[in-house]
């Protein structure tokens, strides 16, 4: 095994995660798919072409597992099962709400369309990378993102806003806005 197949399987664990995570929703079952993937890719080592986009092919890898498994899981249990506290965060009350309101909102988008959200806002991958990772034309990789996109500025807004100048920075800021003002109206009337 090379030391540039280590070094690019070592750098890419973070990235293996977060998209493990957005598909599981599950911090565990995100670091088995992880692991599982990562021996999926040593094991299939000699069918990587060395110069070719290392990142994609581990992409594709985790999300073929993720897929497998829940077929074999399609009998046995149900994948909806996941505790809404596994996307909590720490802080203040007020960060927790705004962080469980985003959280909700991204587990009501459909799986293609979050998975291609978290890849390309929290990731920064490509159009390109994305569709080649997920095995889609770029147009509908830029579709997903679109659509994802707008679904949570509708659901977190209230209204139809022009997407472009939606960035998920900003849902989080306004947020937290909404969330003070809800906080300082109940205080006044209590």
């Amino acid at each position: 095994m090379t030391s540039s197949f280590h070094d690019q399987m070592i750098a890419i664990l973070p990235r293996l995660r977060v998209q493990a995570l957005s598909l599981t929703r599950n911090r565990a079952a995100a670091d088995d798919l992880v692991q599982d993937a990562v021996c999926n890719a040593l094991a299939a080592q000699h069918s990587f072409t060395p110069g070719t986009n290392f990142s994609a092919w581990m992409h594709r890898i985790l999300r073929n597992r993720f897929i497998s498994d829940l077929r074999k899981k399609r009998e046995t249990g149900n994948i909806e099962d996941v505790p809404a506290s596994a996307m909590a965060g720490s802080g203040a009350h007020e960060e927790r709400l705004m962080v469980k309101e985003l959280a909700e909102a991204m587990n009501r988008l459909p799986a293609d369309q979050r998975e291609a959200l978290v890849l390309v806002v929290m990731q920064g991958m490509s159009y390109d990378e994305l569709a080649a990772a997920t095995n889609c034309a770029v147009g509908t990789a830029k579709s997903r993102v679109f659509r994802a996109r707008r679904q949570l500025a509708t659901w977190l807004y209230g209204e139809e806003r022009d997407i472009s100048t939606v960035e998920l920075r900003g849902a989080v800021q306004r947020l937290r806005s909404r969330t003070q003002a809800r906080v300082a109206t109940a205080a006044a009337s209590a």
